[in-house]
């Protein structure tokens, strides 16, 4: 929390103080009844099967290239509490939640404020979640029908807690949280600090501008977001608690899981290592592709064990470390990630284009500024909740002319970190369909990135692929379909 923002929750707080005896008498009463929390990771929810271009399928047996996504394996089970005082507790995590949150959208400052003078349960020590505390209580069996929100089904569960769509515009569900971009800037639209909050309407993971920037002053245009306010111990959930099992494997004591030391970009279908010299080195696979490889590691015991998984959404996020001021988004200590700038797949299907399988970048979110006024894309603007100029799902033709005529100046340059690393993004599962290569604009930020040729197959006469890189909803996906597994398993 910068100097700005400290200042304004405790003069919030002092203010509490002096007008409301009994609110301060709460907050010293309840200081001591804090839920104690531990970092337990629930199931990501998500219970149907799916094939490569979206359809629900029969849950794919051993052998078969769809085996092995999020719905072949259920983990730890969501379990609340309605606590019948406007609260609900997380059986698992120990968070107390807020049940109803307030109708109407704030900017960050007033999220902050609002938390501080919120007494809900008889309890006054709300404060906004970390991202990590927020996504605890995701449910990614969720989808966005934004005609007709009646058949809609949020990202959280209902039965518990209660969630308003936006009438006018159904897909911004974002909530804030505490949690901020502080990666150096390289340009100026970095200059402005994005607080993560995750979508509850789509099921998105990305930062929006605050209304400051990354410096700590303030910038002036925070986009509007919900709040739910959480309580119980800080610094627990989300911490992880790492050792190196000097095998290749990574144990976090904290969570109970048990991960590969590194990705599949520097792992041959054998098993065996590809060298930073090799031609081979850094390469990702498919989604699907991706999935066949962990069972090939199953079928040859890598590093010992038959029981890894492409780890779901939930699992995967358990590692991701926000706040970082040097890339790869998890601690480099004990992750060997074969590119700093990298993104990593999940076996979880995107809820709004099951055609689309959840991953999150490591590196920078990239996307393209398409702000044609000048303003940076994100950070406060006259489109809805501040976004940049979107398109549509993947695959289909632009929807306004304002977002095509900018991407069709766009160059490399033009290229930002718009969502912070961290983000959960989505990308297409196997190289069918319209995206079968990379746009121009993607294979030029991989030769700026890494100083080397676009790697994969680039045929310039082959004319299906109608994905514009800047003109649709993954505008980020510079990397494509392309992308890097870490492994998981529960540990012994």
């Amino acid at each position: 929390m910068n100097s700005n923002r400290l200042a304004y929750l405790t003069l919030s707080i002092g203010l509490l103080s002096v007008t409301s005896g009994c609110a301060y008498m709460a907050a010293e009463d309840t200081a001591a009844e804090l839920p104690k929390v531990k970092f337990a990771v629930t199931d990501a929810m998500q219970t149907d099967f799916y094939d490569a271009d979206g359809n629900i399928i029969e849950a794919p047996e051993k052998g078969d290239p769809l085996y092995g996504q999020d719905a072949q394996y259920q983990g730890l089970q969501p379990s609340y509490t309605d606590n019948g005082d406007g609260t609900i507790t997380d059986n698992n995590t120990g968070l107390m939640w807020q049940k109803t949150p307030p109708a109407d959208k704030m900017t960050y400052d007033d999220a902050i404020a609002y938390v501080a003078s919120l007494n809900v349960g008889g309890y006054s020590d709300w404060r906004l979640p970390t991202i990590k505390e927020s996504f605890s209580i995701a449910h990614l069996g969720g989808n966005l029908d934004a005609q007709d929100v009646s058949n809609a089904i949020p990202y959280i569960d209902t039965d518990y807690f209660d969630f308003f769509y936006d009438e006018n515009r159904p897909y911004t569900g974002s909530y804030w949280t505490s949690s901020v971009t502080v990666m150096p800037a390289q340009n100026d639209y970095e200059l402005n600090e994005k607080n993560y909050g995750f979508n509850w309407a789509d099921g998105h993971l990305k930062s929006y501008g605050d209304g400051y920037l990354i410096d700590g002053s303030a910038e002036g245009s925070s986009i509007p977001a919900g709040v739910r306010a959480v309580r119980g111990q800080e610094n627990v959930y989300g911490v992880n608690d790492f050792e190196d099992n000097g095998d290749g494997t990574i144990t976090d004591h904290a969570t109970g899981f048990m991960w590969t030391k590194q990705d599949s970009g520097a792992v041959n279908d054998d098993g065996s290592t590809r060298h930073m010299k090799d031609a081979s080195f850094g390469l990702g696979r498919t989604w699907v592709d991706t999935l066949a490889w962990v069972q090939k590691m199953n079928d040859i015991n890598y590093l010992g064990y038959n029981d890894w998984r492409l780890p779901d959404a939930k699992e995967l996020q358990s590692i991701v470390q926000y706040g970082k001021t040097a890339l790869p988004a998890t601690d480099a200590n004990y992750f060997n990630l074969s590119r700093p700038d990298s993104y990593m797949w999940t076996s979880t299907t995107s809820g709004d284009f099951p055609d689309t399988a959840l991953y999150f970048a490591f590196g920078r979110a990239w996307g393209i500024n398409l702000m044609e006024d000048g303003a940076p894309a994100g950070q406060g603007t006259d489109m809805p909740d501040g976004e940049m100029p979107q398109g549509p799902p993947p695959g289909e033709a632009p929807q306004s002319d304002s977002s095509s005529s900018a991407a069709a100046t766009a160059t490399v340059d033009d290229f930002v970190d718009t969502h912070g690393p961290g983000a959960m993004r989505n990308d297409y599962k196997d190289i069918t369909g319209a995206a079968t290569q990379q746009p121009a604009l993607a294979r030029a930020l991989w030769e700026r990135l890494y100083g080397e040729a676009y790697p994969y197959a680039f045929d310039p006469s082959d004319t299906t692929t109608v994905f514009d890189l800047s003109a649709s909803e993954n505008a980020a996906d510079y990397i494509g379909i392309f992308n890097y597994a870490l492994l998981v398993r529960d540990a012994d």
